[in-house]
């Protein structure tokens, strides 16, 4: 009977055994993942901080830290990241480290919007007024600002869009609790702040001098997850890297703006040169690879449209200027439309996002050899004679195989041709053809052409 109450009792307690047994693995096995953002935020940032969030969840990580080492970026790639922080099933914690990094300008918002904010000593973080918002460029004061200044000096867009900001930090730091009156300093005059000093003003949570120390000083912390209370379990957890994947390696590249208008003027060169030549392939399947990787990563980046039609008119008057010639005036008109739409192609003054113009100046000076080459083969193959077609029979000898008073035959390159002339001629008389119409040539003799040509 004690037998069959033991085989009876095996399986709830082996079924017991392997949920604790798996629960406890779980536990012991949910890593920490570690981010590294490092140089300027955009469309590649955040992409990375997306996808890494997204294998985050998938693995039932404890815990994400970005580490943040920036001066900033773009507004929009900011407020991606800023959604998936805020979104995100788990706990997010920004870094600011090693020593001597820093969380400027958009680096900043995303440390407020970070359920933990951290800092190594020797950092600092703040500076986060707004260049532009959402690739708007503010305008020029009106003339009612001009009869009435506001206090600030400020126009009334540029007043929205840093009113705009200060409400969007505010909102972050009421939702994490943290100093709301330095989030608005920091957006409304540029304020920065040490470490130790953000410490002391509840701006962040921790000053931890690596990584170790930070897991160790947030383990039992609580943090608000969607709305609901969560501890942290950070000792002992294993940590690991994710490093950015090919697709935000590639982002990487081609949201550079110097790539991306080197991409553009590749393509679109490559492009002209596959329509002038018919059949050359591999010129027109390079351009249209590299235009069709420029167009992607400048739907990515804030671009002005005004100088992206600008280096298009650019391009098009110095190929105007190729095939028809007009002393200069039309490549002139183009490069002048080129080099001013390369100059305000990037419509934002983040920094990192703008266009050097050691690059604007190579492709202008490169366009112009280009076309002037061009224009000088146009014109030396214009002067030379016509070697083809019936034209070459202009000014040519012939000799005349019978005689005739009007219209008769001539012998010219090995050829019979019909003939008409004014003068009456013999056969094997030398005689220049005068003109062509159809398929009769006009021709006067040799000597009555030369006295003509002479008089």
């Amino acid at each position: 009977m004690k037998s069959v109450m033991r085989l009876l009792m095996l399986p709830p307690l082996l079924l017991a055994a392997v949920f604790f047994t798996s629960l406890f693995a779980s536990d012991i096995s949910a890593p920490v993942y570690k981010l590294t953002v490092d140089g300027i935020i955009g469309p590649a940032t955040d992409d990375y901080v997306k996808r890494a969030l997204e294998t985050a969840t998938l693995d039932n990580a404890e815990l994400v830290v970005l580490v943040l080492d920036t001066p900033g970026g773009l507004d929009s790639a900011m407020r991606g990241i800023i959604k998936n922080i805020t979104n995100s099933p788990v706990p997010v914690a920004a870094y600011v480290a090693p020593t001597g990094a820093r969380a400027a300008s958009a680096g900043t918002y995303i440390l407020y919007a970070s359920h933990i904010a951290a800092m190594s000593p020797g950092t600092n973080l703040g500076a986060a007024t707004p260049v532009q918002i959402g690739g708007i460029s503010p305008p020029e004061m009106t003339d009612k600002d001009k009869q009435d200044p506001p206090a600030d000096n400020k126009t009334a867009m540029e007043r929205k869009i840093v009113n705009d900001a200060v409400a969007y930090i505010r909102g972050l730091a009421q939702l994490n609790k943290r100093n709301q009156q330095w989030a608005e300093k920091a957006v409304r005059e540029g304020a920065s702040l040490p470490a130790s000093d953000a410490l002391k003003d509840n701006v962040i949570d921790i000053i931890a001098t690596d990584m170790a120390d930070l897991l160790k000083q947030i383990d039992g912390r609580e943090v608000l997850i969607q709305g609901k209370q969560h501890r942290l379990k950070t000792a002992g957890l294993t940590l690991k890297e994710i490093n950015p994947d090919w697709r935000s390696r590639l982002l990487t590249v081609i949201t550079n703006p110097n790539i991306a208008y080197i991409l553009m003027l590749v393509g679109i060169y490559g492009l002209i040169f596959e329509f002038s030549n018919p059949g050359a392939i591999v010129p027109g399947t390079i351009g249209a690879i590299c235009l069709l990787l420029a167009m992607y990563s400048f739907q990515l980046l804030p671009i002005n449209y005004a100088g992206m039609t600008l280096i298009i008119l650019g391009i098009a008057l110095m190929i105007s200027e190729a095939f028809e010639p007009s002393f200069g005036m039309l490549g002139i008109g183009g490069v002048i439309a080129f080099v001013f739409g390369s100059i305000i192609l990037m419509d934002t003054d983040a920094p990192g996002f703008g266009i050097d113009l050691s690059v604007i100046a190579t492709f202008a000076v490169t366009s112009v050899i280009l076309f002037i080459f061009i224009i000088g083969m146009a014109m030396k193959a214009r002067r030379r004679p016509v070697v083809s077609g019936l034209e070459q029979l202009l000014g040519s000898e012939a000799i005349v195989i019978e005689d005739f008073q009007q219209a008769g035959r001539v012998s010219i390159h090995s050829e019979s041709w019909n003939a008409r002339s004014t003068s009456p001629l013999s056969k094997g008389q030398h005689v220049i053809v005068t003109g062509i119409e159809g398929l009769t040539l006009q021709v006067e003799p040799v000597v009555a052409s030369k006295q003509e040509q002479a008089s």
